[in-house]
């Protein structure tokens, strides 16, 4: 049998791999380190270790895997380049696929990583039965990727749908892009830190060193300063959906990501905005939901990648190529 494919998602801290059936079956796991501190080469030699991995376990069920599909933080383009990866610079300028085709053998399929975990929520999860969705993924950065009419939309070059460097403050804190006031300056694990160290200025030094899972549990627990970072993410976010809305008339936004966990934490101050912003024909049937797939979406999002690079046909293949 040829259906099962490699589907990989990576990360600055982690390589997570699995071996999928075309059901959407996970058969086989692994998680390593990335090691994108010690280089590039440190890293491939990571990546080829899960994948041969994953490969011996595929030979012992007795089953031959059709390709790879990676997602990959970053602007990836349409040739497979990795033109910019602002939490991974080694692999600034590296064509992953086609380095991960010549070492396997394989046919690999490359694209940034929330654009993979758009299309695993679409086949797979929260998305499933929306036809025009953005999904969001809120971590340290902020991450998003784009379904229109059924179809992942990547733009011209395959850059499209970079939602965190929408400027929302012109005059704002510089991003590591190189642009001020990127919406993911506000939006992400590090707007809550800093918002609480400039609005509460004397307070700061207990908050500095927590996570965004410890700050929700002190906003849910009646800590003011946790709870008005939240808030104060939440009108930020509001005030960029509006315009995302009035532009493109969405279903829905699908919220993923350790911050997107605290959805409940933030989702009004959202939702206040978009009454305030957009045009209440657009707000009033426009949805905020959670991702249903947790860090299994890029996962499958890569996998239905490297279906479609490979023509593997999919038990669930109501998913435009």
């Amino acid at each position: 049998m040829t259906d099962y494919t490699i589907g990989i998602d990576i990360g600055g801290t982690n390589l997570r791999l699995a071996l999928i059936a075309a059901d959407g079956s996970i058969i086989a796991r692994r998680r390593l380190s990335s090691l994108i501190a010690e280089g590039r080469d440190a890293f491939c030699g990571r990546l080829l270790l899960g994948i041969e991995e994953l490969r011996r376990d595929a030979e012992f069920l007795n089953v031959d895997i059709a390709g790879i599909g990676v997602g990959i933080p970053g602007l990836v383009g349409s040739d497979g380049v990795i033109h910019s990866s602002v939490n991974m610079r080694p692999l600034d300028g590296f064509n992953l696929a086609t380095f991960l085709t010549v070492k396997t053998g394989l046919k690999v399929a490359s694209a940034n990583d929330a654009n993979a975990i758009a299309v695993g929520e679409q086949l797979y999860g929260a998305g499933r039965g929306l036809s025009s969705f953005m999904v969001v993924t809120i971590g340290t950065g902020l991450g998003s990727g784009l379904i229109l009419d059924g179809m992942l939309w990547k733009g011209a070059g395959g850059f499209a749908a970079e939602f965190g460097h929408v400027t929302v403050n012109p005059d704002g804190d510089l991003c590591p892009c190189g642009n001020r006031g990127c919406l993911e300056r506000y939006v992400s694990a590090d707007a809550l830190q800093r918002f609480i160290v400039r609005a509460f200025p004397g307070e700061s030094d207990r908050y500095r060193m927590l996570t965004a899972e410890e700050l929700a549990r002190m906003a849910r627990g009646g800590d003011r300063a946790a709870a008005d970072a939240f808030n104060h993410m939440g009108k930020w976010f509001g005030i960029a959906l509006a315009s995302l809305s009035n532009l493109l008339n969405l279903e829905a936004v699908i919220i993923g990501g350790g911050v997107g966990a605290s959805l409940d934490l933030f989702e009004q101050a959202t939702r206040d905005e978009l009454s305030k912003r957009c045009f209440p024909e657009i707000g009033a049937d426009f949805k905020i939901l959670k991702g249903s797939l947790g860090d299994d979406a890029g996962l499958f999002g890569a996998s239905v990648l490297a279906c479609n690079r490979t023509g593997t046909p999919r038990r669930h293949d109501w998913l435009k190529p």
